[in-house]
């Protein structure tokens, strides 16, 4: 079983920063693939970023501004957020899989098993 827990989120005025730790235990060959989603009110869940492989993925609304990183010592996932902007103001997930099914994508919410129960991101102006 895997649990993911995240923290960091708050309210913050458009240009700042934030970053978003997502303390994960349980077996690590089933969080060998970790995402970040977030769904605003009344939105679907979106892809932000992902990290397997050696590799990084995003968005490309956060392309430049965010930055997806692991500390596999700490097993702790984290989303360094700078230059926000109104429309970063979302719930933040954590997700995590042990792989992706065939034709699975990152950014895509059901390729992962295992999710947080979010971080809230307000961003103001």
């Amino acid at each position: 079983q895997v649990q993911l827990v995240e923290s960091g989120g708050g309210s913050v005025q458009a240009g700042g920063s934030l970053r978003l730790s997502c303390a994960a235990s349980g077996y690590s060959y089933s969080r060998r693939y970790m995402g970040w989603f977030r769904q605003a009110p009344g939105k679907e869940r979106e892809g932000v970023a992902a990290i397997y492989g050696g590799l990084t993925y995003y968005a490309d609304s956060v392309k430049g501004r965010f930055t997806i990183s692991q500390d596999n010592a700490k097993n702790t996932l984290y989303l360094q957020m700078k230059s926000l902007k109104l429309e970063d103001t979302a719930m933040y997930y954590c997700a995590a899989s042990p792989a992706f099914s065939y034709g699975g994508r990152w950014y895509d919410s059901s390729s992962y098993n295992y999710w947080g129960q979010g971080t809230q991101v307000t961003v103001s102006s």
